[in-house]
């Protein structure tokens, strides 16, 4: 069977199924980031979604994962994609009531920290940095790598002139000669790259055990109460992935995509290369939300305590992870 014939047939009993009044909610809001390419925008832009679950989907664009959490406290956004770990962490040790609900994205080479050319400082030298003023999007998984990255090299944060920034201010920052390094991602750092140079790559980084990973995230109550229109959602979101995954559709899919995402399509491709979209089979898996996923956010907890970025971490963060609706959405 096609994928478009597969898609069909969900579709039609997805419509279906909304047309005889199974979700309660006639729309839904949903947030995303501008300049991050990701294959479930080709379904946003080709309407894929409301086809399927038959309900408005209205789309809502951010620049951090902290404004995500903000968005679904005050019930203006019922589901994240590719929110980060950390942002996701830092809501829930505050109490906040979020459930990660899929794998978004993987991109270990996609979120780093840039240091200014001028400085000349690498990983053989990163004890410089000491002193040095950087700009970091507080409380996201950039927030998170820097930490793990200034500790891997013994660099005291607190001897550091630390200002919370979004990637996109810190790069322009960074280019003006306002800051000495930058962490961000997506299309802010490739412009954060044309003034600097990294000190780890992505596998360095996971080396060390600095995983870097979104995930879809919803409001529990949002999906205690509207669990179907959830795992349709993520199936929608599945299917994209999966038509991505196969290469076969990439000329159809990036012009789509780097358009959606206020991005040139060469732009796109890069940083497309440096992601992975893992099957549903692997999101399920020990490796991902089966089994080490919880473990890395206590990890992660931890980090940010010991930092000072929050009061206390959860004692386990397994009941955060709910795989039911991207199980549902396999079966």
């Amino acid at each position: 069977m096609s994928w478009k014939t597969t898609l069909s047939t969900a579709t039609a009993s997805l419509a279906l199924l909304a047309g005889s009044s199974a979700f309660a909610m006639d729309e839904i809001t949903v947030g995303y980031f501008l300049e991050w390419p990701m294959p479930f925008q080709y379904g946003k832009a080709t309407g894929a979604y409301e086809d399927a679950l038959g309900v408005k989907v209205n789309w809502v664009s951010f620049d951090a994962g902290t404004a995500m959490s903000a968005a679904m406290a005050s019930g203006d956004v019922q589901i994240s994609v590719s929110q980060g770990v950390p942002p996701f962490v830092v809501a829930a040790s505050a109490g906040q009531d979020l459930l990660a609900v899929d794998v978004a994205v993987s991109y270990s080479e996609n979120d780093n920290c840039v240091v200014a050319s001028a400085l000349e400082i690498d990983k053989e030298t990163a004890a410089d940095l000491a002193g040095k003023q950087v700009a970091v999007p507080i409380g996201t998984a950039a927030h998170y790598g820097f930490l793990s990255q200034m500790a891997h090299f013994g660099v005291d944060v607190s001897s550091m002139q630390v200002v919370d920034m979004a990637p996109a201010e810190g790069a322009v920052a960074l280019s003006q000669g306002d800051v000495d390094m930058a962490c961000g991602w997506g299309g802010a750092l490739n412009r954060m790259k044309e003034h600097g140079n990294i000190l780890l790559t992505g596998a360095e980084k996971e080396e060390l055990g600095i995983l870097v990973f979104d995930v879809t995230s919803v409001p529990a109550e949002f999906a205690a109460e509207e669990s179907e229109l959830l795992s349709g959602f993520l199936k929608v979101t599945a299917e994209m992935n999966a038509k991505w995954n196969s290469g076969d559709y990439t000329d159809e899919m990036l012009p789509v995509i780097a358009k959606d995402a206020g991005m040139d399509q060469d732009a796109a491709a890069a940083s497309l290369a440096t992601f992975s979209f893992p099957s549903v089979d692997e999101q399920l898996s020990d490796k991902w939300l089966g089994g080490a996923a919880p473990t890395f956010m206590g990890g992660v907890a931890e980090v940010f305590k010991g930092a000072g970025s929050i009061p206390a971490a959860l004692a386990s963060y397994e009941a955060t992870v709910d795989t039911s609706f991207l199980s549902e959405a396999k079966n």
